[in-house]
């Protein structure tokens, strides 16, 4: 399937944009298409996104980062995670589990 232009996105990345009457000619090719691509396909309605075409694997991982975000308690460690990291607080990973071998005896 031939694109046209393609939309930036932040963070570097970047959608193909289809035409709504391109995808629906090319429909039963996408998946070969977006395989093994964490890329989406942005589908286009007279110039404009409409609408994304996304490989399983790719929706499942949005879907599991939502989760992730929409978990304030989860959230909240994790940035307390990242800040500890970033400051050089962090333990070696031969002590974690030496530690974590301990807590199962």
């Amino acid at each position: 399937m031939t694109t046209g232009r393609v939309a930036e996105l932040p963070y570097g990345s970047s959608l193909d944009l289809v035409s709504i009457t391109k995808v629906r000619d090319d429909l039963t090719r996408l998946p070969e298409r977006l395989e093994g691509e964490s890329k989406a396909v942005a589908v286009t309605r007279r110039g404009k996104p409409v609408m994304a075409i996304l490989c399983w694997e790719l929706y499942e991982a949005l879907i599991e980062t939502l989760d992730v975000m929409g978990d304030p308690e989860f959230f909240s460690a994790l940035q307390q995670s990242v800040e500890e990291m970033n400051a050089g607080e962090v333990i070696p990973w031969e002590a974690a589990l030496k530690e974590l071998e301990e807590e199962d005896l």
